[in-house]
């Protein structure tokens, strides 16, 4: 028995210290830690730390890959050449995440066909599902970006030692920049419905709204 416990110690040691090795030299190679910004966004009173690249109105929008319910790979280039809004939100299962969702969710149905919202969040496809299930959100796209955390590394949206993504809201145009962008500088808050919905019909000027955007109500 000790002649094969003292080859297995022995060979997580050695695991272990390739590991080390791997990591340094990872670090000695040029790959460089995520990007942290610290002075954006609060969560209650104290400011969390966003990691990735703050992207800006104006700049070409990167590309990014997130899952559907089905865990089926979507990218942002499968919605080349449409208007697209992306809410962005830490959980659904949260009261202010769930209204977001609904109102963009209603509020679609204001657009023509070449207008595309997306909700990101990085609920577990399954909770999206649910969610979707039970608060009848048929009408835009809930994409999941727990697998990759590609989308908020890429839009300096992942909440550092939480996991989640904070509440934001892109425009991105049919040319593929970004026309928009709200990251609401308190996670508890709703961000601006109605100016993020005229900036969405600013930039579909051949189809007018069939209903004037709703007034926000204080929550």
């Amino acid at each position: 028995m000790k002649f094969i416990k003292l080859p297995l110690i022995a060979l997580l040691s050695t695991l272990l210290m390739l590991g080390s090795i791997s990591a340094k030299a990872g670090i000695n190679a040029g790959i460089k830690p995520p990007i942290e910004t610290t002075n954006l966004v609060m969560a209650g009173s104290k400011y969390v730390t966003l990691l990735g690249n703050q992207v800006q109105v104006g700049d070409e929008a990167p590309n990014f890959k997130v899952v559907t319910e089905s865990f089926a790979p979507i990218m942002l280039s499968n919605f080349k050449n449409k208007v697209i809004l992306i809410s962005v939100v830490p959980s659904l299962d949260t009261g202010v995440c769930s209204l977001q969702t609904k109102r963009f969710n209603d509020e679609i149905a204001n657009f023509p066909e070449d207008v595309v919202i997306l909700t990101i969040s990085n609920d577990l496809p399954f909770a999206q599902k649910r969610f979707c299930k039970a608060e009848k959100v048929e009408n835009i796209k809930i994409l999941s970006d727990s697998v990759w955390r590609d989308f908020g590394h890429k839009y300096g949206l992942l909440i550092k030692d939480m996991g989640l993504l904070t509440r934001a809201i892109f425009i991105i145009d049919s040319n593929g920049k970004i026309a928009y962008k709200e990251l609401v500088s308190k996670l508890s808050q709703h961000p601006n419905y109605e100016k993020a919905l005229t900036k969405l019909k600013y930039l579909t000027p051949s189809a007018a709204l069939k209903k004037p955007i709703k007034k926000e109500s204080a929550e």
